[in-house]
């Protein structure tokens, strides 16, 4: 046997090994599939959220605007001539009177306190604003989060469930085509299994799908660029709350949705400050020093000092300030009349939500104690009964239906989960952490 030639010339084939490893090691990392349990899934959803930057950002900005609400503003400088003559035989010159000066002077303003304290008010209440939009959507963000994780379990159960029934719908194919070819059966019960068999194919295919999808959403809320997300741990036990039902119907005003309509009051009542305030005068100090030239004979003329007190005089309280008051009492009852509805909604919304809560309960239970178990007892026993010589048709039929009652317990149990999460997390994480 002839070796090859250390001088023989490699083909491109020869490199296709090398050249798919180089790739391997310089390219991009394949994404990689992430397991995470209930509790991550929260964590991580709170720390990547968008949309929690975003109201740390206008909290932050909010208190840089309430470190400064109450300062003065700033002072101003001025410069100026006076006592320029401008008609006359002297008219343009600058040294020719007496009483010309050049002028230069800081002037600074002086608000009310009643005006600094309403302004200080008005950016604390932007604070608390701000506090409670995030508080509000750090709730928002653990209910998806909660929902996504859920969703997800429930759909990889009903997937399994399903590919469970594979093997007796195999089983009912052979046992078919076994009878027709020792002449007891008939063409059509083979081929009728058979199609039992492809529907059940299409379900497990649908709820793969429905795993695909419940990946994906939950993916958004962890951040990641890799829909391969799988659900492990335990589930939360969806039949309890962990917060007490009298609990949550005695705390509807410190209900994290109910929180920014709270704080908007605060700011429309300090708007009302505000603007009672504008009632007291502002006032402002000026110092102006002005420098004057030689005489034409060569005198020196002395300088002048000019010190300036201003103060506003608000004379027509009844067309500005009092207009100004009324309209923000209007606002502040018109936010005290939107929170009123606020809360009602948000009280019937809880009470709808712990009836759908208690309802779903209800018909998972029976669900699992009854309606599966029975299910598939009638499917085994109708395979049992087919393979013992009985007619196909009842088997077709029961697992028709076992198919289906598996589908409608996955999707009461998606629908549990959202329930239970919107209950779950309506009260701050500080109150509740379930």
């Amino acid at each position: 046997m002839s070796l090859p030639s250390p001088h023989r010339q490699c083909g491109p084939l020869c490199w296709m090994p090398q050249l798919f490893a180089l790739l391997l090691l310089a390219g991009p990392a394949w994404p990689t599939s992430i397991v995470i349990s209930f509790d991550d899934a929260l964590r991580q959803a709170v720390e990547r959220a968008p949309s929690l930057a975003a109201r740390q950002a206008q909290l932050d900005a909010a208190q840089q605007d309430a470190a400064r609400a109450a300062q003065l503003p700033d002072p101003r400088l001025k410069l100026g001539i006076a006592n320029w003559p401008v008609t006359g035989a002297n008219a343009f010159e600058l040294g020719a009177d007496d009483m010309t000066m050049k002028q230069i002077g800081v002037m600074q303003d002086f608000p009310a306190r009643a005006k600094l304290r309403a302004r200080q008010q008005i950016a604390d209440s932007g604070v608390a604003q701000a506090e409670s939009l995030s508080v509000a959507e750090r709730a928002v963000v653990r209910q998806s989060a909660a929902q996504a994780w859920i969703a997800l379990r429930a759909a990889e159960d009903e997937a399994a469930a399903l590919r469970a029934m594979r093997e007796p719908a195999q089983i009912a194919v052979d046992t078919s085509k076994a009878r027709l070819a020792g002449g007891t059966g008939s063409a059509t019960d083979a081929l009728a299994a058979r199609a039992a068999s492809l529907h059940l194919e299409n379900r497990i295919d649908a709820a793969q799908a429905e795993v695909e999808a419940a990946r994906a959403g939950l993916a958004r809320w962890l951040g990641s660029a890799s829909t391969e997300v799988e659900a492990t741990g335990a589930t939360p036990d969806l039949g309890i709350l962990p917060i007490s039902e009298p609990m949550l119907l005695n705390s509807i005003d410190r209900l994290a949705p109910l929180l920014p309509w709270d704080s908007r009051n605060a700011v429309a009542e300090a708007g009302v400050d505000a603007a009672i305030a504008e009632k007291h005068p502002d006032w402002s100090l000026g110092v102006t020093y002005g420098q004057r030239d030689r005489s034409p004979t060569g005198k020196a003329r002395s300088d002048m000092l000019m010190l300036e007190f201003s103060i506003g005089l608000p004379l027509f309280k009844g067309n500005r300030q009092e207009r100004d008051i009324a309209a923000r009492r209007a606002e502040r009852n018109a936010a005290s009349a939107d929170y009123e509805q606020a809360r009602r909604a948000q009280l019937e919304a809880l009470q709808r939500q712990l009836a759908e809560w208690h309802g779903l309960q209800r018909q998972i239970t029976r669900h699992t104690e009854q309606a599966l178990p029975l299910a598939h007892d009638r499917s085994q026993a109708a395979l049992a009964a087919y393979g013992a010589g009985a007619d196909l048709q009842p088997w077709i039929e029961a697992r028709r239906d076992e198919i289906e009652i598996h589908v409608e317990h996955a999707r009461l149990v998606r629908d549990l989960g959202r329930a239970w999460a919107q209950l779950a997390y309506l009260l701050p994480e500080q109150e509740s952490a379930p």
